[in-house]
């Protein structure tokens, strides 16, 4: 009875071991935090942001440093392909505020925050799969801002 013990604890032992050195290790997920910030002047902090290559996801938090609220002076940031901007800007003026001026199921928009209001910030993560060598951007939704928020993004 003993020998048939230390036989299966031997198995799973080995059986372990085998697994740990066999198995490939997964390649982590590298997430890159970046922040920027709008105000009442409708501006953004920043006119480009990027992350480096080996980045897998982006964590990219809006933060609104105005006081006037939302309905006034909203902010959202979406990201694009910088040939998409203008309409894309256009097509969420329609969707308004209760959408964050983004057209439902709009396929050109990469990733994008809510709308904030003074004091408020809102978190994105997104993927860069795909998104190296592209020539992208970002801006704000809100009508009639892209004019001002608007800069580049590049992963790479």
């Amino acid at each position: 009875m003993k020998m048939l013990r230390y036989t299966l604890v031997a198995a799973a032992l080995l059986g372990g071991q085998a697994l740990m050195f066999s198995a490939p290790a997964a390649a982590a997920d590298k997430v890159c935090k970046l922040a920027i910030t709008g105000n009442d002047s409708m501006q953004y902090d920043k006119m480009s942001l990027s992350v480096a290559a080996d980045c897998t996801q982006v964590q990219l938090t809006l933060t609104h440093i105005g006081k006037l609220p939302k309905e006034a002076m909203g902010h959202n940031w979406v990201l694009v392909k910088t040939a998409d901007l203008a309409a894309v800007a256009n097509a969420g003026m329609g969707a308004g505020l209760a959408n964050n001026y983004i057209q439902a199921g709009d396929k050109r928009v990469i990733a994008h925050t809510k709308v904030v209001g003074g004091g408020e910030s809102d978190t994105v993560t997104f993927p860069t799969a795909g998104l190296a060598g592209q020539s992208l951007s970002y801006l704000c939704t809100f009508p009639g801002h892209n004019a001002l928020m608007h800069g580049t993004f590049k992963v790479g």
